[in-house]
């Protein structure tokens, strides 16, 4: 097992994705965990809100489309270039951000709401503590969190190479081929000390690949 492997390098092959359109196709449509989450947003007087790790801006854009103060951060530069193409053809306002997830471009507690859907856990554990304590910083108390984290029910478990703690490569498997980070419901919970779980639930992703999907609110 090495534990000297680079992590946080996936975006480099999503970098890739964005630019196809096949690529795109796949990541067009918000999920329906996130969408629904708007009705507590609006309850909760939630404005300003960030889509962490927002690829191409599925979800940048819906929140946009509902009235909101949009901030929408990613590592590649081609996914932020469609999404900013997005906001033009359809008169909505985005404001971006090229950037890593471990040192957020923010000030502290500047957020109501951010999401971080299917990004954290690409890394190992110290990207993930890292990123997850910027999540913390840049939301106000009382904010909302909402994200994904790989489950260890994940398939990817059965064929990938450990490299450190709770930490997978799975060789020639494009996204997968780039450290992940997998974690059962205990491991998540300690991970998310900072906030008070509203909703957590372990579901399948496509074929095999389980996600916790949660809600929290910051402490």
């Amino acid at each position: 097992m090495s534990t000297n492997h680079k992590t946080d390098t996936a975006h480099q092959e999503w970098d890739k994705i964005w630019q196809m359109e096949e690529g795109r196709k796949k990541w067009s449509v918000p999920e329906p965990f996130v969408t629904n989450v708007l009705s507590l947003l609006q309850e909760r007087k939630c404005i300003k809100v960030l889509d962490l790790g927002c690829g191409i801006g599925r979800h940048a854009l819906f929140f946009a489309q509902n009235n909101m103060e949009v901030h929408a951060l990613d590592a590649s530069k081609h996914g932020l270039e469609f999404l900013e193409q997005s906001t033009r053809e359809r008169g909505l306002t985005v404001h971006v951000n090229c950037s890593g997830m471990t040192i957020l471009p923010y000030e502290d507690e500047s957020f109501d709401y951010v999401l971080a859907w299917n990004v954290i856990y690409h890394g190992n554990i110290s990207v993930v503590q890292r990123s997850l304590s910027e999540v913390s910083r840049i939301l106000k108390t009382g904010g909302i969190f909402q994200g994904s984290m790989l489950s260890r029910r994940n398939d990817d478990l059965l064929t990938g190479v450990p490299i450190s703690h709770n930490t997978y490569i799975v060789p020639g498997t494009s996204d997968n081929d780039h450290p992940h980070f997998y974690c059962n419901a205990a491991e998540l919970i300690q991970l998310l000390a900072a906030f008070e779980l509203m909703k957590l639930e372990d579901v399948k992703q496509g074929t095999g690949s389980y996600h916790w999907q949660f809600i929290a609110e910051k402490k």
